[in-house]
């Protein structure tokens, strides 16, 4: 027996999974996949778009499920009792892989124009799903706009992976293999690292005003904050996110507080921080402010235009200073220097945890991917060029371990 076979008996065991399947040459991984969740301990249904059935045949997996296979809102005999709410409220997880960028499109749109899409919207099951798709695709910002839209709304997104395609390209969009979409069912059901545990989220920029219609800013979108505490939602915290002005849609189970200017996210972040164990710092928090702002709009004169700028609050240093404070992570945005800045605000700031990245050339702000350099004391790690999405649960796990062992510390002590 695998590994992830024996793992699974603990956690999908009777556990019951809708497995939607859409067109696309990684279908045929999906007979595997039926194979290695029966292993695991549970029971499988499959639906079929029609695209899939142009790669894939339903009596294979009728045989591997053994379960009818069901593709139409209009099979007269299945639909008599209402069949697709039926099945609907059967699952207790629905699983689509492959999943084509087109069905990932219909999802972000909350269509429910075929058998599938109508079962994800009658669902309350958890849904994940597993890309597949050419590289081009994968990375075309209207895919990468949707599969930040559902990772919001708090649908698990399983890889993709990288590697050589069907069609000749290499690069990201492969379909997780079999046993690691198993494993990424696993982690989510299993016991969750941040369980019982509160985080506070800042996100987004900050913006000063100069005058009612003027102010000064920067060009953070918000994305890796907010997919920072949606990872932090999947893994099992109470969170809650201070956002700048960004139009991001709320992660789902998040308590949004807005915010525009430093001083009062400063606040904001303050008030939440005493009954926290967890602060992840991931704004754009402007470091100056125009010491005064003009009532009117400022109108052009032919003359240079002089403003005096004033410090704003550090707000990560002042949390450090208080005599009891939550776990302490840092953003460094740079432009050169990487380490050497970010190791120097880790120290001067008592920081428990920094994730530095290099701003510029296609990472960092307005962009969908980032590469992040980890330092914390006595330790370093990188996690490499990945979607947002991907980079968050990967700082967020690494997150919960730091955090542990230092609340172990401490109860030693």
């Amino acid at each position: 027996m695998s590994e992830i076979s024996y793992m699974s008996k603990a956690s999908l065991q009777r556990v019951r999974v809708l497995l939607g399947m859409t067109g696309g040459i990684a279908a045929y991984k999906a007979a595997e996949l039926v194979r290695r969740l029966r292993d695991a301990g549970a029971e499988v249904r499959v639906v079929m778009t029609e695209s899939a059935g142009r790669f894939v045949t339903a009596l294979t997996f009728q045989a591997l499920s053994g379960n009818p296979v069901r593709s139409s809102l209009w099979d007269e005999g299945a639909e008599a009792a209402m069949g697709h709410i039926e099945l609907a409220r059967w699952a207790e997880e629905v699983l689509i892989a492959p999943a084509s960028a087109d069905t990932i499109a219909r999802l972000a749109q909350g269509r429910a124009d075929d058998l599938l899409s109508t079962l994800v919207l009658a669902s309350s099951a958890p849904l994940s799903v597993a890309p597949a798709m050419n590289q081009q695709m994968w990375a075309h910002p209207a895919t990468r706009a949707n599969i930040d839209l559902l990772r919001q709304r708090g649908v698990r997104v399983l890889g993709p992976a990288s590697g050589s395609q069907a069609c000749g390209d290499v690069g990201d969009g492969r379909m997780l293999e079999p046993d690691d979409i198993v494993q990424g069912l696993l982690q989510a059901r299993g016991p969750r690292p941040l369980d019982g545990l509160s985080v506070l989220v800042s996100a987004g920029p900050t913006y000063e005003d100069i005058d009612p219609v003027r102010f000064i800013g920067n060009r953070s979108s918000g994305r890796m904050g907010f997919a920072i505490a949606a990872a932090a939602i999947q893994a099992g915290a109470r969170v809650r996110l201070v956002a700048g002005p960004v139009s991001l849609p709320t992660p789902a189970g998040a308590e949004r507080i807005d915010v525009r200017s430093a001083r009062q996210m400063r606040d904001a972040v303050v008030a939440c921080a005493a009954d926290s164990d967890i602060f992840i710092s991931a704004a754009a928090v402007g470091d100056y402010r125009p010491q005064t702002v003009s009532p009117a709009k400022l109108k052009k004169s032919g003359n240079a235009l002089a403003l005096e700028l004033v410090q704003n609050p550090d707000i990560l240093a002042e949390l450090a200073a208080m005599p009891a404070h939550p776990f302490l992570v840092g953003f460094a945005a740079e432009t050169n220097d990487l380490e050497h800045y970010a190791r120097e605000k880790l120290e001067r700031k008592g920081l428990d945890l920094i994730a530095a990245n290099q701003v510029g050339e296609e990472l960092g702000f307005e962009c969908s991917e980032n590469a992040l350099l980890l330092l914390w004391p006595g330790g370093r790690d990188e996690l490499g060029k990945a979607d947002k999405g991907v980079l968050a649960t990967a700082l967020v796990e690494r997150i919960a371990r730091l955090h542990a062992a230092a609340r172990d510390g401490q109860a030693r002590a």
